[in-house]
């Protein structure tokens, strides 16, 4: 099967840092496990996302009273082989397509589409964009180099809403010793999940908890994962913001047979404090969180505690999701001096002969927040509930149906807002190569 002609020239799209990962491209893009070991999916997504800030009116100073849109998205991701020899050379590609299904300009913004400005049909009908990724192996060790889709403690790329949120930049990760994964990434942009545009990187500004839009030159990742044995295996990775801030993360995961069922342990610990010219302000935070789950007959029954220690919040990039244990379908629970537990079921139907149909529910409470400009303690809450179904045969085979539902509050309504959020998702993915 020959190549399509855009996989044969891709070096000037990735930029001048690339052109030592495409070196070899134009001669060897023929050889056998270019093409043999290549494949491509595609997922179809359309997501209904509701989110009612129970304000009772959209003169609100802080926005509009809702946010509800419809929206189609389309994922193709293709992926290549190596080239044969010593040093493997391959290429990916990311395609995403997001399509308008419904949207007015009262209650646009929802992150599913970028918005249009004063459009009175709200968000724009429809949105593109595409990653190209080169790479190269040598050994067991990996280099990818352009956009990028990380998955990583310390940066883990957002898929809250119709498309995921890319990253640009190089990645590397060598597993050269036996249960030893050593990992180092340089970033310098981002796309975020509702735009076309890179974006120099940034620190996330939820709630005004940093000086927002302060950009920075570079983000970089270092970081090593070790597996004891199949019940414990340990994690560490040290990044830095450029001129921002620095982040140490300690993390294990366990788990060991408990009578009939499973007992499992995750534990992080996040120190992180600003560096350089500082230039997101102050930057003081050690977050500690941990759960604890016990499985049996299709049940889970899970116990999460998270604590804020320090004048600030936790940093995290702008486009990623913080890797908290508290971290839920709205909220974060990571405000300053914050103190919140979780509780949580899962069940799996496959239990009772229905394969397919999961159900969760939990609930976290926080309070002790510092709130800027207050004396008052800050309190919070979230519930949320899901509800997911995966066909298991037939023409519609792995088509996923889930129903997520979640209530916020809060009681520092100056920077934060209650709300109720629905959000349904129907995804099918499906191998195109």
């Amino acid at each position: 099967m020959r190549p399509p002609y855009s996989l044969i020239t891709p070096c000037p799209a990735l930029g001048l840092g690339a052109l030592a990962l495409c070196a070899g491209f134009s001669t060897a893009t023929q050889a056998s496990g270019f093409i043999d070991d290549s494949h491509a999916s595609l997922e179809s997504r359309m997501v209904y996302f509701n989110r009612d800030f129970r304000d009772g009116h959209s003169s609100n100073p802080q926005g509009a009273s809702k946010r509800e849109e419809s929206a189609q998205g389309f994922i193709l991701n293709l992926q290549s082989g190596f080239t044969e020899g010593t040093v493997g050379f391959g290429l990916d590609a990311l395609g995403m397509l997001g399509l308008k299904l419904d949207s007015s300009a009262d209650s646009s913004n929802s992150g599913l589409l970028p918005s249009s400005g004063s459009n009175p049909r709200g968000s724009q009908d429809q949105y593109a964009k595409l990653g190209l990724t080169g790479k190269m192996r040598i050994s067991r060790s990996e280099l990818k180099y352009g956009s990028l889709l990380p998955d990583m403690p310390l940066l883990k790329y957002n898929d809250g809403r119709l498309l995921p949120t890319q990253f640009n930049g190089a990645l590397l990760t060598s597993r050269e010793l036996k249960d030893l994964t050593l990992t180092a990434a340089r970033l310098d942009q981002y796309t975020a999940r509702d735009s076309t545009d890179r974006q120099d990187i940034r620190v996330h500004c939820k709630n005004k908890r940093y000086a927002c839009n302060i950009t920075a030159d570079h983000f970089d990742l270092y970081g090593l994962d070790y597996k004891f044995n199949e019940r414990l295996s340990a994690q560490y990775q040290y990044a830095e913001l450029d001129e921002i801030y620095r982040q140490h993360f300690v993390g294990l995961l366990g788990n060991q047979p408990l009578g009939p069922g499973l007992l499992k342990a995750d534990l992080r610990l996040l120190s992180s404090a600003d560096t350089g010219a500082a230039r997101a302000g102050n930057i003081d935070n050690r977050a500690l969180s941990a759960m604890l789950g016990y499985a049996i007959s299709g049940h889970t029954f899970s116990a999460g505690w998270q604590r804020m220690i320090g004048d600030t919040s936790m940093p995290y990039l702008d486009g990623s999701n913080p890797y908290l244990v508290n971290y839920v379908q709205v909220n974060d629970f990571a405000a300053a001096q914050e103190r919140s537990w979780q509780v949580r079921y899962d069940y799996d139907f496959k239990a009772v002969g229905i394969n397919g149909l999961s159900f969760l529910t939990r609930y976290v409470s926080g309070d002790q927040i510092k709130v800027a400009g207050s004396e008052q303690e800050g309190k919070e809450w979230e519930r949320d509930s899901e509800l997911k179904y995966v066909i298991q045969g037939g023409t519609f085979k792995d088509l996923s149906l889930r129903l997520r539902s979640a209530t916020y509050r809060t009681n520092y309504e100056a920077v934060a807002r209650d709300v109720d959020e629905t959000r349904l998702i129907v995804s099918y993915n499906f191998s195109v190569l």
